[in-house]
């Protein structure tokens, strides 16, 4: 009789061996998508293209030179000062090792101090280590201070130590030569994308007028130079597919020593063409590093530029009756380039693909509307062109939004007394602030954009509507009130209900920073959730995020006095350990903590929660969780019956939640 072999499986053991530390590049290697991008190796190659850029910002560089080799590396050269490879003080290991194998070690966090960069974009101190870590190979080259210093990584270690040399009759005095060796295995594809590489290289040159910049390819034997002496100017005229309406509006502006706001050197350089037809050409840089997703310098041209055409049309009696004039119209045939010069730029994710500085939106928007307005009045018949432009525009926004509202009919219901409305009624961009609370909704009135933003304040807690059925939801004031603000009507998961008499195109839960706030925000959510779930599907349902913390934050080097908003206990001690790195004494700062909403002034929470520019909004879709599992879930949570699902699960995750009470 034959015995059939049984297996076990035995269950891993988890205790304090299973914690695995990972330790100098190693987290790069085991996830290089939150490091750089991944689908080519450009990202990589620019963080080094971005460092002899940063020379060249600074003085100190006239050439860069980037050579595609025939096996599949490239090189990097500049004629800057060249990297440092004298002992660290503190590490005691060669500062050009240090550089390429450390992450947070660089030459950019010493600003403000006479630090070796001002304005510079490389800011997080891992993008050249990042380069090394996803490399095969890379060989470095520093010439400096009559020497010649080289070493070779590998994977991000050391293979070849430092040596030095003197400098030889046909070597370079000064500069740094980088040859990388991308490691296929971390990209979706290792080959370089040429058109963006040139894009890169020649906006680079764009940029730094004066600036020569080469790329040779080994392969082809080809070889372009880009050096522009006309700046952003003759490249946007290059770069246009229609003849612009006006000439060209090119400037720039730069704080001074005296500025009150900003530091010496700050500011902006613009080249700004209006068209009639064409795609729109847009593309920003701060301190050199293309920012593709935008931003708030991008926010702050677009500001500038509507004030001073409103502010045109406003002195001319230009505007027809019954046209509202917003953002929108004067940006929406805008082509740009815009050169932002920012001390201590704050970007969204290591690729730097959007500025998120809350001031760029001020120290942009207050450079350009003060030049384009003078423009504009020294040239009035320019000037009566673009405002007949933006005129046109806002006249066909407001047709499109009036044949939406005939749809609507005339069965209307009477608007809610307490509903703030706004004036316009396109809601592409209209949104209405569900705000916890009369006090608050008193200072969200204030602070708020007439224009495009309503206010609801709410009494109380919202009536949990997880088990009411739909026929009794208007019994509730409250509840009657939302679904007339917004206009639409409750329905089900199932139902196709009519969003044509939707009044809003975001609905912004607006509560406090905390336990009363996140529970305000839970019982409108399961609302929209139960009773309006189509909403959400289509994006339209949000939580707007205020701080819980504000810091007054001195002066530091050449930064002015500023008041720092931070969203939670996390952010508000990042903005301290910054503070202390900048060298700012425990004592020196203050911090205040706002109990709610109603202690915010108008102005704070335009600041801070309203403005579309500088607040934190959070889209509300689902998440991991299907419809079902969604409903599941919130039926443990809401549901009246649920004591004891609601029990177990506090027990089993209740260690893992910080409460803010």
């Amino acid at each position: 009789m034959a015995t059939k072999a049984t297996s076990s499986t035995v269950s891993p053991e988890y205790g304090e061996g299973s914690i695995r530390v990972l330790k100098g590049l190693e987290p790069v290697k085991q996830r290089p998508g939150m490091y750089t991008r991944t689908d080519n190796p450009l990202h990589i190659i620019q963080e080094v293209l971005d460092n002899a850029a940063d020379e060249a910002l600074a003085g100190y560089g006239k050439k860069i030179k980037v050579t595609l080799h025939a096996d599949q590396s490239v090189s990097i050269e500049d004629d800057g000062r060249g990297i440092p490879f004298g002992l660290h003080p503190e590490e005691k290991a060669p500062v050009i090792e240090l550089v390429f194998t450390r992450l947070h070690a660089g030459g950019k966090f010493d600003k403000g101090k006479g630090g070796a960069y001002s304005f510079s974009g490389g800011l997080h101190g891992v993008g050249v280590s990042v380069t090394n870590a996803l490399s095969t190979r890379l060989e470095a080259t520093s010439h400096r201070e009559g020497q010649v210093a080289s070493l070779v990584f590998s994977g991000g270690d050391v293979v070849e130590a430092l040596t030095q040399r003197p400098q030889a009759s046909g070597d370079r005095k000064h500069g740094t030569t980088v040859r990388v060796w991308p490691d296929a295995k971390y990209f979706e594809s290792p080959a370089l994308p040429q058109n963006e590489l040139v894009h890169l290289l020649r906006s680079k040159a764009v940029l730094m007028p004066g600036i020569s910049v080469t790329l040779v390819n080994e392969k082809t034997r080809d070889s372009q130079t880009w050096q522009y002496k006309g700046g952003l100017l003759d490249y946007l005229s290059q770069t246009l597919n229609a003849d612009p309406v006006v000439p060209i509006f090119e400037g720039e502006g730069y704080a001074d020593r005296q500025h009150d706001s900003f530091a010496e050197g700050e500011g902006a350089a613009w080249a700004v063409a209006f068209t009639e037809e064409g795609q729109a050409v847009r593309e920003s840089y701060v301190n050199l590093i293309p920012t593709s997703a935008g931003g708030t310098h991008e926010s702050g041209l677009r500001d500038g530029l509507f004030n001073a055409v409103k502010s045109f049309i406003d002195l001319h009696s230009l505007l027809p009756k019954g046209v509202k004039l917003m953002p929108e119209d004067v940006f929406a045939r805008a082509s740009y380039v815009l050169s932002a010069k920012v001390l201590d730029p704050q970007f969204q994710g290591q690729i730097k693909e959007r500025l998120n500085s809350r001031d760029s939106v001020r120290l942009v928007s207050s450079f350009v509307r003060p030049a384009l307005e003078l423009w504009l009045n020294e040239h009035v018949d320019y000037g009566k062109k673009l405002a007949e432009l933006a005129i046109k525009a806002a006249q066909t926004r407001q047709r499109a939004g009036q044949k939406v509202e005939k749809r609507k009919g005339s069965g209307v219901a009477v608007l809610p007394g307490k509903l703030t409305d706004c004036e316009s009624r396109d809601i592409a961009y209209n949104e209405v602030f569900l705000v916890e609370g009369d006090s608050a909704g008193g200072s969200a009135k204030m602070g708020r954009d007439k224009e495009t933003q309503a206010v609801l304040p709410l009494r109380g807690k919202v009536l949990n509507t997880w088990e009411v059925e739909r026929d009794r939801l208007f019994a509730n004031n409250e509840i009657h009130d939302i679904s007339v603000a917004i206009g639409v009507d409750p329905h089900g998961p199932g139902d196709s209900p009519d969003l044509s008499g939707l009044r809003y195109g975001k609905i912004c839960i607006l509560s406090d920073a905390d336990v009363d706030g996140s529970h305000i925000q839970v019982l409108l959510l399961t609302l929209f959730f139960r009773h309006f779930p189509k909403l959400i599907d289509t994006g339209h349902v949000y939580i707007a995020r205020p701080p819980l913390f504000r810091v007054d934050a001195p002066a530091r080097g050449k930064k002015p006095a500023a008041k720092i908003y931070a969203l939670d206990e996390a952010e508000l001690n990042a903005t301290l350990d910054k503070m202390r790195k900048d060298g700012v004494r425990e004592s020196a700062w203050s911090i205040s903590r706002f109990k709610g909403l109603g202690e915010m002034s108008a102005e704070q929470l335009w600041d801070t929660t309203l403005n579309p520019d500088t607040r934190r909004l959070l889209p509300i879709s689902l998440g991991t969780l299907d419809f079902l599992q969604t409903q599941s879930e919130i039926t443990k949570l809401m549901g009246k019956g649920e004591a004891a699902a609601r029990r177990d699960l506090m027990e089993r995750h209740g260690n893992d939640i910080e409460v803010d009470v």
